[in-house]
């Protein structure tokens, strides 16, 4: 089963996919948030490729553990979206992933022009992986 994550942004939506394991995240691409919405052909051709399972998007949440200002906005964009691919949702805590991805890109020597449209794809795939990972040690500690 895949797991296609989104980190929607007001402009760019990052997408990033598990492989069929749940063991790795890749980061796939970046679209403007309302191809996202539209279900338009571009987001549709990356469901076709991918046939995730599940859409996990991410929710902003501040350094306290409290949701942020944006967290309703994406809770309906995201439940939106679910509603019209017909894939089961859930939510996961991106906090600090884009600027985990912009230092990562930095260090790879990519500059801010670079960087525009990775950062959200990237953004994406680290808390999918993190997402992943504790899926796994949870597993490990029910064996």
């Amino acid at each position: 089963m895949r797991i296609l994550a989104l980190d929607i942004g007001e402009k760019r939506c990052g997408i990033a996919v598990s492989d069929a394991a749940q063991k790795i995240a890749f980061p796939i691409s970046t679209l403007s948030t309302q191809e996202v919405m539209d279900n338009h052909p571009s987001f549709k051709r990356i469901l076709e490729d991918y046939e995730p399972e599940l859409l996990l998007c991410g929710l902003p949440v501040s350094l306290d553990g409290t949701e942020h200002s944006q967290a309703k906005r994406i809770r309906t964009q995201a439940q939106h979206i679910s509603e019209q691919t017909e894939i089961p949702l859930a939510f996961t805590d991106e906090r600090l992933s884009s600027a985990q991805a912009r230092r990562a890109l930095k260090e790879a020597g990519q500059n801010e022009r670079l960087m525009r449209g990775k950062i959200d794809m990237v953004a994406a795939s680290l808390f999918l992986q993190s997402y992943l990972d504790c899926a796994t040690l949870t597993a490990r500690k029910e064996v």
